[in-house]
Order: C-alpha cells, then sequence, then structure tokens
C-alpha cells in the first residue's frame, strides 16, 4: 500500500485577519487551527505533522490533546515556503506522498482527505494532484514525496504555486466541496466560513 502522510502548516502570521492571530479565531467554538487538525486526525492518512511559527505557544496550545508531530519553523515571517521546506524535510522514510493542508481552510473534512489519496492512487500517483471547483485550483493538495528535493529550493510567500505552474506531472481534480476553495484570511472570510457547511459528497 502506497504510504500517504499529511502536512498541516499553522506557521503564518495572517496579517490580512487583523492584529489576533488568525489560526485561533473560533469557528463553531472551536478555533480555525483546531478544526483543521481534528479533520486530518480524523481521516486515514498517517501521520500527521504541524508546522508551527507565529504565536507558537498559542497554536499548540489549541492543539493540545491532538496525535499530531510538530514541526518549528523560526523562519515562518520569510514565507510560505520555509514552513513547506521545513515539513518536507521532516517528512519520515517511506511516505510516496503527503497531503498539504492550510490551517486556515476549516471547512476542509476528512473525507475528502480520504478521497484524495485515492484518487492520487488511481491516477498514478502524479508529482501532484489538485483539487478544483468550479473551475478553479484549490487547496489541499496531494505532492508527491520525490519532489523533496525541489520544495527544498523553494523561496518566498507562494508556497509550491510556482513549482507546479504548467508542469505536466500536476492532475486537476474536479470535486463538488466548496470547502477546497474557502479560506480564511480575513474577518468577512471567517463569517462566510460560519455560514458555510461541508458536503457528504466530494468528486465530480
Amino acid at each position: 500500500m502506497s504510504r500517504v502522510g499529511i502536512l498541516l502548516l499553522a506557521a503564518g502570521r495572517g496579517t490580512r485577519f487583523g492584529a489576533d492571530p488568525k489560526l485561533l479565531a473560533l469557528l463553531d467554538g472551536r478555533p480555525l487551527v483546531r478544526h483543521a487538525a481534528e479533520a486530518a486526525l480524523a481521516s486515514s492518512l498517517r501521520p500527521v505533522l504541524v508546522v508551527t511559527g507565529h504565536a507558537e505557544a498559542a497554536v499548540a496550545r489549541a492543539l493540545a490533546g491532538l496525535d499530531l508531530t510538530p514541526i518549528a519553523n523560526p523562519a515562518y515571517a520569510d514565507g510560505l515556503s520555509t514552513s513547506l521546506r521545513a515539513g518536507f524535510a521532516a517528512l519520515p522514510p517511506g511516505l510516496e506522498g503527503v497531503v498539504v493542508m492550510l490551517g486556515d481552510m476549516p471547512r476542509v473534512g476528512a473525507g475528502l482527505l480520504d478521497d484524495l489519496a485515492a484518487a492520487w492512487l488511481r491516477a498514478g500517483r502524479p508529482d501532484a494532484l489538485v483539487p478544483t471547483f468550479a473551475g478553479r485550483r484549490g487547496n489541499p493538495v496531494l505532492l508527491a514525496a520525490r519532489l523533496a528535493p525541489e520544495i527544498a529550493a523553494l523561496a518566498g510567500d507562494a508556497g509550491a504555486g510556482p513549482l507546479l505552474r504548467d508542469r505536466p506531472g500536476v492532475v486537476d481534480w474536479p470535486v463538488r466541496d466548496a470547502g477546497v476553495a474557502l479560506d480564511v484570511d480575513t474577518p468577512d472570510a471567517l463569517a462566510a466560513a460560519q455560514a458555510s457547511t461541508t458536503p457528504s459528497s466530494t468528486a465530480e
């Protein structure tokens, strides 16, 4: 069986949200980052690694009691790529792929994560499998572990975007789940998340 893990990125400052740490904002009575972590742990994918940086102690408290592997990113202020690099550097041997989740996407459910991994296997383990909703790419993305050397060379705040752009080994995966397109960058986006639900079916 292929081994697919989860890398939860929870190190950013979230400056567009305001002065308070975005990932600690409450949705349905729980911090945003805990929604993402609980979805990861409710899936069948293991291990679940979480990269922290900004407000590290507070984020750790928000995730207390969860079976996560913490990865510290002291360079988080230099952009998203640093968290991706730190996470990939900590992946255990034997993993073939990793689902890269964002801590500010609380409507991504465990079912989508499992379906994403299954779709990646059916597609022949491509370099990346990217969910699309209404014709637009979203998150989380499943990346092949063999991309680690290229991930290590990334810089800036664009994450894996430049690496995947126009790459032939990237497969789009259309879904009906609007959660792949809902990230919480602003208080208005938090209100939109409060009004949203996660469908029981994901793939189109």
